[in-house]
Formats: C-alpha cells, sequence, structure tokens
C-alpha cells in the first residue's frame, strides 16, 4: 500500500479508535534497500570497525573556543577527515571529505569547536563567515541538491543565482539560545562565500549572543546551519557544534556547587547517523536506485518531469536513516573510563531518526550490547536547563535536535569491562512504540552507538556523589516575571500531504480557523510562505496545543523561547483534504482538522522532560500542549526538527509583537 494512502486510512481508524501510541508503518524494505546499498558502492555497515577508535570529547578544554575580548570569528569551510571507516579490503582507512566550523584562517572540524558563555554575563559577537570557498572558486555542495524545493535560491529575485557560481548558501542558528531576532539564524537571513549573496531577511554580519537579556541558567544548547531549503544537508555535511551555557551553580569547575563531574569527567557527546561510499564519501541518496527512493518515489506514484529531474533526480526524500552510527565525526568509536562518576551530555543531530537509550554491561572487547545488564544512570537535565532533582532511570528517549545531560556512575561496573550504549528503536519514523525486527536494516549495527571502556586507574581527583537525593535546583519557571492571567491558547496541527509532483510533504497548520496577519481566515495545512498566523503579543504567554494528524512522532522546535511542556492526550478528528498552494504557485494537497474531540486524560511528561524545552516529540494521534513566554520582537520560527521534514515545508514564521511581517 502507497505510504500517503496508508497513513490516512491509519489516522482515520487510530483517532476513531482513541489510539494514543504507534500508528504502524509500512515503509523500509530491508531486502530492496541492502541491494540499492550494494548497487550504488556504498560502505557495508558489517565491514567496519566498532568500539575500536577513540571517541573525541567536544567537552575537552582543547577543544573550545577562546574569545578575543567577546568577541570570535568562526569560519565554515571544507576539510578532510578520518571517521574510522575502513575501506573494501576491511583495513585500510579510507578519508572523508566534510564542512566543519573553525576559527578564522584556522583548521575546521566535524563538528565544529565547543562555544562556552556564562548566563548573563557580557554578550559573545560572533562573526559566522562562508569560506565555502577555495582558490577563489566557490566550492561545489559535497551532496545533491533538489532545487525544485522551496530553498534559498529558489525565492523572487533569487532564482538567477546559482551553486556553481555563487556558492552554497549558510546561516547559523544557536539552537536553545533566547537569541534576538536579527542573530537568531533565521533561514531567510542566509549568505553566500564572502557575502555576495545576501538573503532577503539578512541584517547583520556580527551575531551577539549573551548580556542580560539572554539565557539566564546553565544548560546545553547547539549551534548548526539553518539555511532555507539545504539545512538537512549543510548538516549533514558536518555543519554543526556545542554551545554550553554555564552558570554561577553549573560552572564546569571542580568545585561546583551541585557537586557535578567536572572536567576531565565531563563529556560531550553530538550524535549523528551517515552513509558512506566505500571510498569514504558522504552519501545522501537522491537518485533512482539510492536506498529510499523506491519507497518514497516509484511506489508513490510520484511523477518527477524530465526537464526538472533530468535523471530522475536529484529529488529530496521525505526521511533519511544511516546505517553507521557517527559520534563526533567517529564511526562507532570507544571511551576510556576510570570507576568513578561522569557527566555525559548527548545531543541528537540525526536527520530522523528517534532514538530510545540504554546502557548495557558486556565483557571487554564485546561489540554486541546483547542480553547483558542493564545499567541504571541519572538524568540531571535535557536541553536548556537542569532537573529539579535527579532522577534515575534504565532507558530514556532521545529525539532529534534534543540534548540529554546524565550522570553515569561507572564504579556500577566491574573493572575491565565495557558498557554499551544501545539503541532500542528501529531505522524507521518513529510513532511511539519500540519497532518491530522487520524495521531494522540487514546486518544492522544502529542498534548501538558508542562504547566505555572502565580500564583506566582511578586519579586522586575526589569523585562526586550524584543521586536521586541530589538538589539541582533546576526545572522550569515560565512564571517569571509574571504572566497576564489567562494565557492565550492556540490550536495547532501536523500534517501531511503532497507537493505538486506527488511527493510526501509534511506541514504545518492551524487545528482551526484563524486570521492571518493580513486579515484573511485560514485553517489547516499551510506552507512557509503564506502570510503568519501565529503573532503573540511581546511578554505575553502562550499555550499551544499541537494536534498530531500524521502517523509519525514528530520532535517541534520553538525558536526564541524555552517552554513547559503540560501535557498530552489522544484525540479523534475528521482529515479533510484541501488544496495547498507552493512556493512556485502550483497546488499540492493537504487536510484540515473538523470535529475534534479529546479522549482519555491527559498524560504527563516523561520525566526528562520537566526541564526548560525546545523539543517536544509530538506523538500521532495526540494534542501535546506546551507553555511559552514570548519576550523578545521579531520574526522567528517553529519548525519540526527532522531535518528533511523542515526543508520540505514544515516549517513556519511566527512574528512576536507588531509588524511590519
Amino acid at each position: 500500500m502507497k505510504r500517503r494512502d496508508f497513513l490516512t486510512l491509519s489516522i482515520r481508524s487510530a483517532m476513531a479508535a482513541g489510539l494514543t501510541a504507534s500508528i504502524p508503518v509500512d515503509l523500509l524494505h530491508a531486502h530492496t534497500l541492502q541491494a540499492a546499498s550494494l548497487a550504488v558502492g556504498l560502505s557495508d555497515p558489517a565491514m567496519q570497525p566498532l568500539f575500536m577508535n577513540p571517541a573525541p570529547n567536544a567537552l575537552d578544554t582543547g577543544f573550545k573556543y577562546v574569545p578575543n575580548s567577546g568577541r570570535l570569528r568562526i569560519r565554515a569551510a571544507r576539510t578532510v577527515q578520518m571517521t574510522g571507516l575502513v575501506g573494501m579490503d576491511g583495513f585500510t582507512p579510507v578519508p572523508t571529505t566534510v564542512w566543519g566550523y573553525g576559527v578564522h584562517n584556522g583548521p575546521v572540524s566535524w563538528p565544529g569547536r565547543t562555544i562556552e558563555l556564562a548566563a548573563r554575563q557580557e554578550p559573545l559577537e560572533i562573526s559566522w563567515e562562508n569560506d565555502l570557498i577555495e582558490g577563489g572558486q566557490v566550492v561545489s555542495h559535497l551532496l545533491p541538491v533538489d532545487s525544485s524545493l522551496h530553498w534559498a535560491y529558489s525565492l523572487n529575485e533569487y532564482a538567477h543565482y546559482t551553486l556553481a557560481d555563487d556558492g552554497v548558501p549558510i546561516v547559523t542558528h544557536v539552537h536553545g539560545g533566547r537569541n534576538d531576532s536579527p542573530f537568531d539564524g533565521n533561514p531567510e537571513y542566509f549568505f553566500s562565500p564572502r557575502f555576495r549573496v545576501l538573503g532577503p531577511r539578512w541584517e547583520a554580519r556580527y551575531y551577539r549572543y549573551g548580556g542580560s537579556d539572554w539565557n539566564d541558567v546553565a544548560g546545553t544548547c547547539w549551534y548548526h546551519d539553518h539555511a532555507l531549503g539545504i539545512t538537512r544537508l549543510n548538516v549533514y555535511a558536518g555543519l554543526a557544534g556545542f554551545f554550553i551555557v554555564r552558570d554561577k551553580d553549573d560552572d564546569g569547575l571542580p568545585d561546583n556547587v551541585l557537586g557535578l563531574p567536572a572536567a576531565p569527567y565531563e563529556l560531550g557527546f553530538a550524535v549523528q547517523d551517515r552513509m558512506f561510499r566505500h571510498t569514504g564519501e558522504l552519501f545522501y541518496p537522491a537518485f533512482p536506485g539510492d536506498p529510499f527512493y523506491s519507497e518514497f518515489i516509484e511506489e508513490e506514484g510520484v511523477v518527477l518531469p524530465e526537464q526538472l529531474f533530468p535523471d530522475g533526480g536529484p529529488t529530496a526524500l521525505a526521511e533519511f536513516f544511516g546505517d553507521h552510527m557517527v559520534v563526533n565525526g567517529v564511526i562507532w568509536p570507544k571511551y576510556e573510563v576510570e570507576q568513578r562518576q561522569y557527566r555525559v551530555r548527548l545531543l541528537n543531530g540525526c536527520d530522523s531518526r528517534f532514538m530510545r537509550l540504554r546502557l548495557k554491561v558486556v565483557p571487554a572487547g564485546e561489540i554486541d550490547p546483547g542480553p547483558g545488564e542493564p545499567v541504571p544512570f541519572y538524568v540531571i537535565g535535557s536541553d536548556q536547563s537542569l532537573l529539579e532533582q535527579p532522577v534515575e532511570v534504565d532507558e530514556v528517549g532521545f529525539a532529534p535536535g534534543e540534548r540529554l545531560d546524565l550522570v553515569v556512575d561507572f564504579k556500577r561496573v566491574p573493572m575491565g569491562y565495557r558498557v554499551i550504549i544501545e539503541n532500542l528503536l528501529g531505522d524507521a519514523p518513529f510513532g511511539g512504540e519500540l519497532p518491530k525486527k522487520e524495521d531494522l536494516f540487514p546486518n544492522r549495527r544502529t542498534d548501538r552507538i558508542l562504547a566505555f571502556d572502565v580500564v583506566l586507574p582511578r586519579s586522586s581527583v575526589p569523585d562526586t556523589d550524584i543521586s536521586v537525593a541530589s538538589a539541582l535546583g533546576g526545572g522550569i519557571n515560565v512564571e517569571d516575571p509574571p504572566p497576564p492571567a489567562v494565557p492565550g491558547v492556540r490550536r495547532l496541527a501536523l500534517f501531511e500531504g503532497t507537493d505538486e509532483f506527488g511527493r510526501l510533504q509534511p506541514l504545518l497548520g492551524t487545528a482551526e480557523p484563524v486570521m492571518d496577519v493580513t486579515g484573511r481566515e485560514v485553517q489547516g495545512a499551510l506552507a512557509w510562505h503564506s502570510p503568519i498566523t501565529e503573532n503573540p503579543e511581546l511578554n505575553s504567554t502562550e499555550i499551544w496545543e499541537i494536534y498530531n494528524a500524521t502517523g509519525d512522532a514528530h520532535p517541534v522546535h520553538v525558536h526564541l523561547v524555552y517552554f513547559q511542556i503540560l501535557d498530552r492526550q489522544a484525540f479523534k478528528a475528521d482529515l479533510v483534504a484541501q488544496p495547498v498552494l507552493q512556493h512556485n504557485g502550483e497546488e499540492g494537497s493537504g487536510y484540515r482538522l473538523e470535529n475534534i474531540k479529546l479522549l482519555g486524560k491527559p498524560v504527563s511528561p516523561e520525566p526528562q522532560e520537566l526541564t526548560r524545552r525546545d523539543i517536544v516529540t509530538a506523538l500521532p494521534g495526540q494534542v501535546t500542549r506546551i507553555k511559552m513566554r514570548f519576550d523578545k520582537p521579531g520574526r522567528f520560527v517553529w519548525h519540526c526538527h527532522i531535518l528533511s521534514h523542515e526543508d520540505h515545508e514544515m516549517m513556519r514564521p511566527f512574528h512576536v509583537g507588531t509588524g511590519p511581517f
């Protein structure tokens, strides 16, 4: 059955039955995928070494930027890295060309070096520079670019620009930062190499972060490219890194007030999934014969005009799941630890992959998590803050764009043993439940991520004693300063429609009739370019009710704010088809919701969600409620953080305060 038909039928039947969990997705066909992988000369994950190469620590003191008088110049450029990948002979290392961030006129790396800033300190000024240019010539993209999408060079007055002549546009977003609008990395603020092409809303060459009106508590943020319509490709090429916020209690020093593990016992790992050619190059599917192409294009009956897609592509595909797990730019690495507590910050930098993490103890040298004993660990924070106190768990969810702040006590592990971070979810869109075995790749190795080898002798540095009894003083507070007595409530929705070619197109929209900023009444699915419908008043507090009318979970990210996750609740509704205007004036299809009825009782957030959040997982067939305060004026965006979704219109601008819009 075609996927969109399957989803339409499943949503209706699930809503009618009041389902709250997974809606099955018939998406990935393992044998087709394996055959396609061999056909295009891809690296076989079963031939790659596991847990042999050391994992770089993104919070290592030597991997942090050092500002000069409150300023940094950070460039994006091309480089070559060794990821631990070996060639077809099974032992010869092969290099991978990537894009990375680094200091002006200096080396760049994937991920970029870590930025660290104290909350409410003097502002940090960063000049983000596009150095995707070599020998005076712009470099071509490492990956196939679908120019049929709504992207930077498809905008009015930009269609005469080309990648070959003008280079790849970029713009950096500090994800989790309470950024002023001109410095937020809005997708339409893009710029080409040497600033030759500037996006229609470009304002500033120098971005300001910090100061009295920025983030006021410690948290784990990150920075990544956000250029319109090619975010998925620019991030995949390597443009991402950590941005750590400190405060007086969580200052990162050994004598910190909270007693948290500090350097060298504080670790940062960005988890991503990738595909590689056997010669080492990054690979991204976009043509007939590539993995996922048949499922999303041919089996869907999509018609791609020859004049726009001369080789059947390149075309954007609805999701991406890599078969190699990469941590800080290294495939399946290991990290050697002592028998003591470590603070482990994790970033899910994947395109589409939800994970559920568990720690497993296995003998030394073992590469399969198998039936090993789970190791409990402490969740101490997520996204933009710490929890009020640690929560001990055996496993934890991990959505795209989300950050987790953990404490792992390796005293619970015998000396000489290994702890593997295991991923319990499959290689398919997530619907709220653990996967069935048929969801998995053949020779699957995406069920494991990183190994800790408990082999180092204990140093003389005193161990920490984080436990469920510890007081961290974090959590959420969107009531400071006091909001209006009755917060405004917006009813929004997530949809799946199709674009003008019949390709699956995820969309945002409203769950009820509303007036946009032009005074026109609209309802249901809307594309990015439609007039703004979310226009909060400055300093207002609102509750957003997000109704997920799709078959998959979506990680929803709202710029500018942090929010409190209130609850989730099942609902049912009628899905009514309606047209959706595309960026090029053509017509696609979408839906609106009618006759919404809530089912059952609201469900409270998960323990790791009781922090200052900027990512929330909206589950299919459920309404997710979040509460936030809009205290800076200007234009921002909210979107699904499945990067393939946001690049294909699952993103909408919102504007705080009065226009112009």
